[in-house]
């Protein structure tokens, strides 16, 4: 199964990705966390809770502990579509 980021998702992990790498000592905790997610993604494609419905298709979130960030998902037959990575103390979620 394959794990597809959208481009807004792509340019979110980038961008947290840059963050990281610059405000914190571990600076690839955020790439390695987000790694290790879109593996687990594969092995277990309904794990998280629904947070929505998007045509028709449930979007999950999976909470990646370490750096505070969920991760929304659209798990199809064949592949894993990211559609946003997004901080969870944001007072709302991200726009789908």
């Amino acid at each position: 199964m394959n794990v597809r980021l959208t481009s807004e998702a792509e340019g979110q992990a980038e961008a947290c990705d840059a963050w990281w790498r610059e405000n914190r000592d571990v600076r690839d905790l955020f790439a390695r966390e987000l790694r290790d997610t879109k593996a687990r993604l594969v092995n277990r494609p309904k794990m998280g809770t629904v947070y929505t419905i998007l045509d028709g298709k449930q979007v999950r979130r999976v909470l990646m502990p370490k750096t505070g960030h969920h991760v929304y998902f659209v798990a199809d037959a064949d592949e894993i579509i990211v559609h946003a990575i997004w901080g969870a103390s944001k007072e709302h979620g991200p726009r789908l």
